[in-house]
């Protein structure tokens, strides 16, 4: 009985285990409406394409916003910044014709409570160097009034010829799969240990099934 017992603790501790990336991916997945801030990557490779990410997330969810997000950029030798790019009301407007046709919105979509105000360059050259800031122009609506907020964010982009991969990227892959081999080993050895369990569970109730019978047939 004990035996049969501490088998089927451990198939229970197996299918929990199992079960777990499931249920994450289910709470990631109920959850996908929250925001996270994240800041933009800040180096591009010429020739190819690239997200200018910036995300401005709304205080509170309840309230209802109405958002434009406009795109200025700062070369090396500029001044000042230049307004290059604006997205309002689900309508995208390049301004600056250095960017005229490489320029597609990237954030959020069918609202015009927009917290994700990302855009993407196509086929980026060494030119995109510099400094970008993103501006989000938002007008919260009360019940009685109307309150409007200014957020700006900025980064420098470098271009480079080829994607250079730094020590702790690496690292970090690397300790990523060896977690997923060595879940996966102390999986395999968990399954063995239960499938050996339930073997001699088994063979013990074979052995004990014929005493019982032979005791029944006793007077």
């Amino acid at each position: 009985m004990t035996a049969t017992t501490d088998v089927l603790s451990s198939v229970r501790i197996l299918v929990l285990l199992l079960l777990l990336p499931v249920l994450l991916a289910l709470q990631a997945s109920l959850c996908c409406g929250a925001c996270v801030e994240l800041d933009s990557d800040t180096e591009a490779v010429v020739n190819q394409g690239f997200k200018l990410g910036c995300i401005s997330c709304k205080m509170r969810g309840e309230v209802r916003a109405m958002t434009s997000v406009s795109w200025y950029f700062k070369a090396a030798e500029d001044a000042n910044f230049s307004h290059f790019y604006r997205y309002k009301d689900a309508a995208e407007e390049t301004i600056d014709a250095r960017f005229y046709g490489r320029l597609g919105w990237n954030g959020s979509n069918n609202t015009k409570d927009l917290q994700d105000g990302s855009i993407y360059i196509n086929t980026v050259t060494f030119n995109d160097t510099g400094t970008y800031m993103c501006m989000f122009n938002r007008t919260l609506v009360y019940p009685n009034y109307k309150f409007e907020t200014s957020i700006n964010k900025s980064f420098i982009l470098n271009v480079v010829p080829q994607r250079k991969r730094g020590l702790a990227s690496i690292l970090s892959e690397l300790m990523m799969y060896a977690s997923i081999i060595g879940l996966q080993l102390w999986l395999v050895v968990e399954m063995i240990y239960c499938y050996r369990k339930i073997s001699a569970a088994g063979e013990e109730a074979i052995r004990e099934s014929p005493c019982r019978r032979s005791s029944s047939w006793l007077p």
